[in-house]
C-alpha cells in the first residue's frame, strides 16, 4: 500500500510545451537536424581560421555558435525535463539517451572553436577581446581561455567528449535512476524516499526514528552498487585532472565557479572554525527537546508542538506575497510561474528527487522541480528555486552563453529569497513557541546550507585524495570517511550511529563533483546582499536586480561590487557566519524568555 498526504499539490504538473509538444513532436527531431546541419557548416567555415578573425568576425563567429548551441539546447533540455518526472518511463529515457549522445556528436564537430580561441597569442587575444565588438562578449571569452593550460589537442577532446556518453554520464544516469526508483517501508507502509523523509521534521520522535531506521534499510539496498558507481565516478576524474594537469581534485571546479583554489580553501578553513557554532545549537536543540543528546534524526525536529501541515496554496501565498513586497517586478515574475505552469510539485513514483531550476534557453523561460510535502522546509525549497527562476527570467535577454553564471553566484538569488520568505513567515506569527520554532528552523537552514556542506565538501576531499591514493574504496571506507567528517562538524552534540549509508543519497557526489561549497559561498555571499538591503532598504532593490540581470557576463568580484560588496576579503565569510551566531543568541533569548531555555 502507498500513501502519501494530500497537500494540494498533486495536480501541479508542469507544461512543457513551450518547448515542445511532446516527445513525438515533428519540431524536435527538426530542431536536431537543422543544430546538426549548422555545426557542419560552421566547421566548414571556420575550421583552422579562427585566428584570422578580426573582432566583427569573431563576433559573428559566436553569435552563430550560440545560436546553435540554443536550438539544441531546447530540444536536451526537453528531454532531461521529461524524463525527470518519470525515469521509469522507456520512451523518455531512450529519448535522452539519444539526445545525449548526438549532444556528444555535436560537440565534437565544434571543440576546434574554443580551442583555437584558447590557443591564440596572450597579447593578441587580450588586444581582440578589448574592442567595442565583443563587449557583449568579454567575460565569456576571457573565462574561456582561462582553461587555456588544461586543454588537451582537438583529438584529444574529441575521445573525452564522446567517450563521456557511455562513462561518467552514463554512471551518473544510472545513480539517479536507482535513486529514483528506491522505496521506504514505513510503519508497513510503501513510501517514496521524499515522504520518509519529510517524518524527520515531525514533532513525533518515535516516528523519527522509524523513519530514520526505515530510510537506513532502504538505502541499503543497493549500497554497494552505488559504491561502486561513486568510486568509478570519482576515478574518472582522477584521470581527468591528471590528464588535464589539474594541480588537485578540486581546482577544475573552482576554475568553472570563476574562482581560485586560495579563495576557497579560505571560506572552508572559516567555515571548519566556526563548527562551534552548529555544535552550540544542537546542544540548544537538545535541551529544548528535553533530550541529554541529539541523535542524528533529531535534528529537523519541531521545537513545541508540531507545525501544521501546509497546503500548496498557502506556500503560494507566502511566497509570492514575499517576492511581491520587494518589488513589483520580481513579484510579477514569480507570479507567472504559478499562473503558467512553469512547476512541476507533486511527489511521485520514478520522479527525481529533491528539487531543481532548469534556465533552459533565450526564448523560454525556466522550469522547476520540487517535491512538495507540505512541510516548512517545502515552503522555502519553493522560495528557494523561486530565486533561481527569477534569475534565470532575468538573464535571459543576455543569451545563452551570459546567462550561464557559475555555481558561486547562481545560489544567490535562491537564498535572498529563502531569506525574504522566512522574513514573512517571521512578521505572520505572532505567537513565541511557533516564533522560535520559526527561527530555529532558519538557523537549522543555514547550519545545513553552511556547516553541512562544507562538511560534505570535506567528505570529498577525503575520498578523491583517498581513491588517488590507495585504489577503490570499499563502502565500510566510505562510511568510515563519511561518519569522521559529520562527527568533526557535530564532535558530541549529535549521535551519528546508523547515519553511515547516508551519503549515498546525495546526487551532487555523482553529478557535479566538488559542487557543494558553492552552496556555502553562494549563502555567505547572499546573507551579506540581503543584511545591506536590511540596512538600506529599497536603494538596494535596483542594484541587487542588476546583480542578477549581468547573469555570468561579469566575474563574481564585479557582481559583489555592484551591491558594494568585496569578495576578495576573506572577513566576507566571517562577517557571514557570525550573522548566523547572532541568530542563535536570538534563539537563545527567546527560548529563555518563554522558558524554555
Amino acid at each position: 500500500m502507498t500513501t502519501t498526504e494530500l497537500t494540494g499539490a498533486e495536480d501541479i504538473a508542469w507544461d512543457l510545451s513551450d518547448l515542445y509538444e511532446s516527445g513525438d513532436d515533428a519540431r524536435l527531431d527538426a530542431d536536431v537536424q537543422e543544430a546538426d546541419e549548422a555545426a557542419a557548416a560552421f566547421r566548414e567555415r571556420y575550421y583552422g581560421k579562427v585566428a584570422e578573425l578580426d573582432a566583427a568576425g569573431l563576433r559573428e563567429a559566436i553569435e552563430e555558435r550560440e545560436r546553435m548551441e540554443s536550438i539544441f539546447t531546447r530540444a536536451i533540455y526537453f528531454a532531461h525535463l521529461s524524463y525527470a518526472t518519470n525515469m521509469a518511463d522507456a520512451p523518455r529515457g531512450a529519448l535522452l539517451a539519444r539526445l545525449t549522445e548526438k549532444g556528444a556528436a555535436l560537440d565534437t564537430q565544434l571543440l576546434f572553436f574554443g580551442l583555437e580561441i584558447a590557443d591564440l597569442d596572450d597579447e593578441a587575444a587580450e588586444a581582440l577581446i578589448a574592442h567595442d565588438e565583443l563587449e557583449h562578449w568579454r567575460h565569456w571569452l576571457r573565462s574561456l581561455r582561462k582553461f587555456r593550460p588544461y586543454l588537451l589537442s582537438e583529438p584529444e577532446e574529441k575521445i573525452f567528449t564522446e567517450k563521456s556518453v557511455s562513462g561518467v554520464s552514463a554512471w551518473d544516469r544510472l545513480y539517479d535512476e536507482l535513486l529514483g526508483a528506491v522505496r521506504v517501508e514505513l510503519d508497513g507502509n510503501d513510501t517514496s524516499f521524499e515522504e520518509a523523509m519529510s517524518k524527520l521534521y515531525s514533532g513525533d520522535r518515535d516516528l523519527r526514528r522509524r523513519a530514520a531506521e526505515a530510510v537506513t534499510e532502504a538505502l541499503e539496498q543497493g549500497l554497494r552498487t552505488r559504491t561502486f558507481i561513486f568510486n568509478t565516478i570519482v576515478l574518472d576524474k582522477s584521470i581527468d585532472d591528471r590528464l588535464r594537469g589539474y594541480e588537485s581534485w578540486i581546482s577544475q571546479r573552482n576554475l568553472r565557479n570563476d574562482t581560485t583554489d586560495e579563495a576557497v580553501q579560505a571560506l572552508i578553513d572559516a567555515a571548519v572554525a566556526r563548527y562551534d557554532v552548529p555544535q552550540r545549537y544542537y546542544r540548544l536543540k537538545a535541551k529544548l527537546l528535553g533530550l541529554d543528546q541529539l541523535s542524528f534524526y533529531d535534528r529537523f525536529a519541531p521545537i513545541g508542538e508540531d507545525p501544521t501541515k501546509v497546503s500548496w496554496d498557502e506556500a503560494r501565498e507566502v511566497v509570492q506575497g514575499a517576492y511581491s513586497d520587494f518589488s513589483t517586478e520580481t513579484g510579477e515574475i514569480v507570479e507567472r510561474f504559478f499562473r503558467e505552469s512553469w512547476i512541476d510539485a507533486p511527489v511521485r513514483d520514478n520522479k527525481r528527487t529533491g528539487a531543481f531550476c532548469a534556465t533552459t534557453v533565450p526564448g523560454v523561460h525556466p522550469y522547476i522541480l520540487m517535491n512538495f510535502t507540505g512541510d516548512r522546509r517545502s515552503i522555502l525549497t519553493l522560495a528557494h528555486e523561486l530565486g533561481h527562476g527569477l534569475h534565470g527570467a532575468l538573464t535571459l535577454p543576455l543569451g545563452l552563453f551570459n546567462s550561464d553564471t557559475p555555481l558561486t553566484t547562481a545560489e544567490t538569488a535562491s537564498v535572498f529569497g529563502e531569506a525574504l520568505t522566512f522574513k514573512r513567515l517571521l512578521a505572520l506569527e505572532e505567537d513565541p513557541g511557533r516564533r522560535l520554532n520559526l527561527l530555529a528552523g532558519r538557523i537549522e537552514d543555514s547550519i545545513a546550507t553552511v556547516f553541512r556542506q562544507i562538511a560534505m565538501n570535506r567528505f570529498e576531499h577525503a575520498v578523491h585524495t583517498d581513491r588517488r591514493e590507495q585504489g577503490e574504496l570499499s563502502t565500510d571506507r566510505l562510511e568510515e570517511l563519511w561518519r569522521e567528517t559529520q562527527t568533526d562538524m557535530f564532535r558530541d552534540s549529535v549521535d551519528i550511529d546508523g547515519y553511515g549509508s547516508w551519503w549515498s543519497y546525495i546526487p551532487h557526489f555523482m553529478g557535479t563533483p566538488g559542487y557543494v561549497y558553492a552552496y556555502a559561498y553562494g549563502f555567505l555571499f547572499a546573507l551579506a546582499v540581503f543584511r545591506k538591503y536590511e540596512q538600506e532598504g529599497d536603494s538596494m532593490v535596483e542594484p541587487y536586480l542588476e546583480l542578477l540581470r549581468s547573469g555570468g557576463s561579469k566575474a563574481p568580484e564585479e557582481l559583489a561590487q555592484m551591491v558594494g560588496l568585496d569578495l576578495t576579503d576573506p572577513k566576507i565569510w566571517e562577517s557571514g557566519i557570525e550573522a548566523l551566531a547572532v541568530e542563535l543568541d536570538e534563539a537563545e533569548a527567546l527560548a529563555n524568555e518563554i522558558g524554555l531555555g
